[in-house]
């Protein structure tokens, strides 16, 4: 059986999934508290309880203080597992003394029942000011957004911002990018 085809657009993100893995940018702790400030101050803007986080991967971003923080002001935050390809991620509830198991690609979640986010923490590897994220390519965070419908907010790194990134039309667009140095409101946001 032959492989399918890749459109221009999936051949560019691939060209670019790979050259981003290999050169991710790093934050200084002073710079990764400025991030985690930033979301707990959106997360609160958004008025939810129930917010799904991620556990990092190797060199994404670590939100384990701002998960704790959220726990500790009250909030209900969850962490993703991911199920087999092209099925939406399964967030399960999470605290600080949990127990985590190890799932795909490297990912984490615990031991513990579902929970339904009503905020969603979006990790990439690139952004656009139109909101547009460039995952890892599996497709479970534009599943996720599309069956939950809720308010997502991306984040990372404001290095991995690029004027303009190749988009299919399965992606979902973000209303809100945090960085180290902003909170972005793209055009998404401002339809909304």
């Amino acid at each position: 059986m032959a492989a399918p085809l890749l459109s221009s657009s999936d051949q560019q993100k691939k060209a670019l999934r790979a050259q981003l893995r290999a050169s991710r940018p790093v934050l200084s702790p002073d710079a990764l508290k400025a991030l985690t400030d930033r979301l707990f101050n959106e997360i609160i803007r958004n008025e939810v309880q129930r917010v799904g986080a991620v556990w990092p991967m190797p060199g994404e971003v670590d939100l384990r203080p701002l998960c704790a923080r959220l726990c500790h002001a009250g909030f209900h935050v969850s962490l993703p597992e991911t199920p087999p390809k092209g099925s939406p991620l399964v967030f399960r509830q999470w605290n600080p003394g949990s127990v985590l198991q190890a799932g795909r690609y490297g990912t984490f979640h615990p031991q513990a029942p579902e929970e339904i986010p009503e905020l969603l923490l979006v990790p990439f590897l690139a952004f656009d000011r139109r909101g547009v994220r460039l995952g890892y390519g599996g497709g479970y965070y534009d599943r996720t957004l599309e069956r939950l419908r809720v308010p997502a907010i991306g984040f990372g790194v404001a290095a991995q911002e690029r004027s303009s990134l190749p988009t299919g039309p399965h992606d979902v667009l973000l209303p809100c990018i945090v960085t180290e140095r902003e909170t972005i409101h793209t055009p998404v946001f401002q339809k909304g």
